[in-house]
């Protein structure tokens, strides 16, 4: 798996123009900035989702 997983579309406008955000504190890892909508996000994996038991739906 890579070490950075790159999103596709901007959670807000779900525009594609999407560039690493260099943070001012230094911690950029895992920020974007969209340059349409012009904001700064970022994402964090927070787990794996147990799968349901006997074919039950979430």
């Amino acid at each position: 798996m890579s070490e950075r997983a790159v999103p596709f579309h901007c959670p807000y406008c779900g525009d594609e123009d999407l560039r690493p955000h260099e943070a001012e504190t230094g911690s950029g890892h895992g920020q974007w900035e969209c340059r349409s909508c012009l904001r700064a996000f970022s994402l964090k994996m927070l787990g794996m989702v147990a799968r349901p038991q006997n074919g039950a739906r979430p």
